[in-house]
């Protein structure tokens, strides 16, 4: 993802009308990070942070308070993803900071940006056990559990090092590969006198353009090749970079195949947009890569989702297929693939690099109509899985139906942010996403809670942009601490609940399996489905409530609850039907006892 720190952020703060009186270090950091360009921080109060934001009440920075700590995490996430600027988070010692595990390396494992300011205990009282430290192991350690996932974390032993250590934080949040990063903070530094220093971020290093040469080489080894495909990742993620790899496929006439984190990417209308490949890839994506004689990877990791669990029969196949492959982050090249060679860079950079070559290594370029043909045929193939069902008057709907009318209501520039389910799988697979529109999707870790939450810091990240939290019940019962913040904050964004009284994917994998499903539903002592009115649950936290009883609602309700830009759930009722899986996925076979 791009990401931005403002041109604020390259300027010292030395302005203290706002802070008149405010010498402290917590007053202090509120105008380095307002330096930075923060504009709002995802939080939870507790006993060990309220120094900073009592200093922070006097701010320009708004700090929106969550009623659970992974809530405002994911929210900070989507936020970073929406605005292209790093996520601030605020967490309380012990508890507070462990609940905020799980949306932090969601965001870390889809290298978002950042930055997590946790209070700590007080660092006089290190080694006697206070009230909430981490010490089962290691006394004044709770930096050891955020440090398998984040960056780099930072804990503060002198007050001179906090402006020091969260400058470090910000700094290592958004250069290279994106990531999160921590900065834990004894509570008494928060109230120490301040160091007086701001450290000033420097200015952003210029992007890691290819050496001399290598992009001609590239360019050459796809003129050359009979049948190339060109792979985008989420690492293709500013409009340049995906402007460029438009120009490299249409130059050659590439089939363009994109992970799952850079569905949207290019438009799913595009000629040569042949789909995701993978588990839930097409048929044809899942050939093309297969039969490849050259694949250029650009800024994806070849998740196991997006290779059919690495498996050479179903999607790629390295060797006999040659791989090039470029990405910021150097311990990605080759990681699952061996590669011709390998190019560490920025995929921008790269890619214009190789788009600029290609016009003198093959000036005529090359045209392929039976691709654009079969690509055109394969795509309306798949996207007619949501439109064929748009006149099912089934009930429980089934989820191509909702997926129709979603795609025949909401307006073309409507962020659709997803759980992990039908939601994301459909969404990805079989959505033809307008040009406008952007998905937002948890790609590294599948976090189920993921989209009701994230939906919020999309929202505030563009306030006028239609936002929809299409979700599974179980998705919205993970967090329905969403709920009360969106009406607190009247975030007008509209959660739709693909209810099927389950975690129905995984019933689906353990129905096709062992037979039966237990333990995945949701299921009363009375031996019936069980599920809460999300319709209701939404009204009770003060934000409209509709419920789906007729095929024909969805549309009403989401026209509704457009026009009257409020926060709304909308409660589906919904068929358990499994999403199509054209790839291989390997737990299968483990199912049956085959083993690799």
């Amino acid at each position: 993802m791009t990401v931005d720190l403002s041109q604020n952020a390259s300027q010292s703060v030395t302005d203290d009308s706002a802070h008149s009186g405010g010498t402290t270090a917590a007053h202090q950091l509120v105008r380095q990070l307002e330096g930075y360009g923060v504009e709002y921080i995802f939080g939870l109060c507790g006993h060990t942070n309220i120094a900073f934001l009592d200093a922070l009440a006097d701010s320009s920075i708004e700090f929106i308070t969550f009623r659970h700590e992974q809530t405002a995490a994911h929210a900070a996430d989507g936020y970073a993803r929406e605005s292209g600027k790093p996520g601030v988070v605020l967490t309380h010692v012990g508890p507070g900071m462990m609940n905020a595990v799980t949306g932090v390396a969601s965001a870390a494992m889809d290298s978002v940006p950042l930055v997590v300011i946790s209070g700590d205990i007080p660092s006089y009282y290190r080694g006697r056990h206070p009230h909430q430290e981490v010490n089962l192991h290691n006394d004044g350690d709770q930096a050891a559990i955020y440090r398998p996932f984040v960056k780099r974390a930072w804990t503060v032993h002198r007050v001179e090092d906090l402006g020091r250590f969260v400058e470090r934080a910000f700094w290592t949040a958004t250069t290279g590969r994106p990531g999160a990063t921590l900065v834990s903070v004894p509570m008494d530094m928060f109230s120490r006198e301040g160091s007086g220093e701001q450290p000033v971020l420097p200015p952003r290093p210029p992007a890691q353009g290819l050496a001399e040469g290598v992009g001609r080489r590239i360019a050459e080894a796809l003129a050359e090749a009979e049948s190339p495909v060109l792979y985008i990742g989420g690492g293709v993620g500013s409009p340049e970079g995906r402007a460029a790899a438009v120009a490299v496929a249409e130059h050659l006439d590439i089939p363009i195949v994109h992970s799952l984190m850079a569905k949207g990417a290019i438009a799913d209308n595009h000629p040569l947009v042949a789909g995701m490949p993978g588990f839930w890839g097409a048929e044809l994506t899942n050939r093309l890569t297969r039969e490849a004689d050259l694949v250029l990877a650009v800024g994806t990791r070849f998740a196991e989702t997006d290779a059919s669990s690495w498996d050479g029969e179903s999607t790629w196949a390295f060797p006999p297929s040659r791989l090039i492959q470029i990405d910021l982050d150097p311990a990605e090249i080759g990681r699952n693939y061996p590669v011709e060679f390998g190019v560490v860079g920025d995929a921008t950079e790269a890619l214009q690099a190789v788009a600029a070559a290609l016009t003198d290594v093959a000036p005529e370029g090359r045209d392929r109509p039976e691709l654009r043909e079969q690509i055109a045929t394969s795509r309306a193939e798949v996207f007619s899985r949501i439109s064929s069902a748009a006149d099912s008057d089934q009930m429980p709907l089934r989820p191509q139906r909702i997926l129709a009318d979603l795609r025949a209501t909401v307006p073309a520039n409507t962020v659709l942010v997803t759980d992990v389910g039908w939601n994301k799988n459909g969404i990805a697979q079989c959505y033809e996403l307008p040009a406008e529109g952007r998905f937002i999707t948890p790609g590294g870790s599948s976090t189920m809670g993921f989209g009701p939450a994230a939906a919020l810091g999309v929202q505030v990240a563009s306030p006028d942009r239609p936002v929809v939290a299409l979700i599974g019940d179980g998705g919205l019962s993970a967090q329905l601490a969403a709920l009360p913040t969106a009406a607190e904050q009247a975030l007008p964004v509209i959660f739709v609940v693909m209810n099927n009284a389950s975690h129905g994917t995984i019933s689906d994998l353990q129905s096709s399996s062992y037979g039966r499903s237990y333990g995945c539903d949701f299921t009363g002592r009375d031996g019936q489905p069980y599920s809460p009115d999300f319709a209701a649950l939404g009204a009770a936290c003060g934000l409209d409530g509709y419920r789906v009883e007729h095929p024909d609602d969805l549309q009403k309700h989401l026209q509704k609850a457009l026009e009257n830009r409020r926060p709304a759930v909308i409660d589906v009722p919904m068929v358990n039907e499994p999403v199509p899986t054209p790839g291989h996925w390997n737990i299968k076979d483990i199912y049956r006892g085959d083993f690799a």
